[in-house]
């Protein structure tokens, strides 16, 4: 599984590279992906100024960062995302924030619809959602995965999908303030988990 995973980072991007990759996108009125849609590009253009914020107004606890510093081993999170994805625009902020305080952990992050033979070993629930972060350590063995959502989120979205069937583009909405609410906190709290803190 690892040289599928290995193959996919010969196309790479860093978070400052993905960041120019979906604002210079969102300026042409384009998205990621093979499929160009006017939605896929405003769904762009939202993430791109979502995450803009993001970057600007995120902040970790103390208690955060001091078990961020402790993560001695190396760990690589590669990520499989898209621009038009309305849950990767809070979670990938706080990823690269998690890995700007500890050079031990690296983050990459490589496209769904170019690299599906690593999404399809990473479903979720038989789907290919995403974000979908899968922790790699030294040894090149994965070691967690998570994604797309943080489990607050995914209580919120089950709850929805129990009451209505689907999802609305109106409760979409709504997963977004609760995003802007929580500040990035719940999926901060679920990736602190998954950090080998030996």
């Amino acid at each position: 599984m690892y040289k599928v995973i290995e193959q996919s980072l010969e196309n790479n991007y860093t978070y400052l590279e993905y960041r120019q990759l979906v604002s210079d996108l969102s300026d042409k009125g384009e998205s990621t992906g093979p499929v160009q849609t006017e939605a896929l590009a405003q769904y762009t253009q939202l993430n791109d100024s979502r995450m803009r914020r993001w970057d600007k107004t995120l902040k970790f606890s103390d208690e955060a960062v001091a078990k961020i510093k402790l993560v001695k081993e190396k760990i690589t999170w590669v990520v499989l995302t898209e621009s038009w994805c309305g849950d990767a625009s809070p979670a990938l902020p706080v990823m690269n924030k998690i890995a700007e305080l500890n050079p031990n952990i690296s983050l990459s992050l490589i496209l769904r619809d170019e690299n599906l033979e690593v999404m399809n070993q990473f479903l979720t629930n038989g789907s290919m959602s995403i974000p979908k972060l899968i922790a790699i350590n030294e040894e090149n063995s994965v070691v967690a995965t998570w994604g797309p959502r943080s489990i607050k989120a995914t209580q919120l979205v089950e709850a929805y999908k129990e009451d209505h069937g689907k999802l609305t583009p109106e409760f979409k909405q709504d997963l977004q303030v609760f995003y802007n609410k929580d500040k990035g906190q719940s999926v901060l709290q679920d990736l602190l988990r998954l950090l080998p803190l030996k």
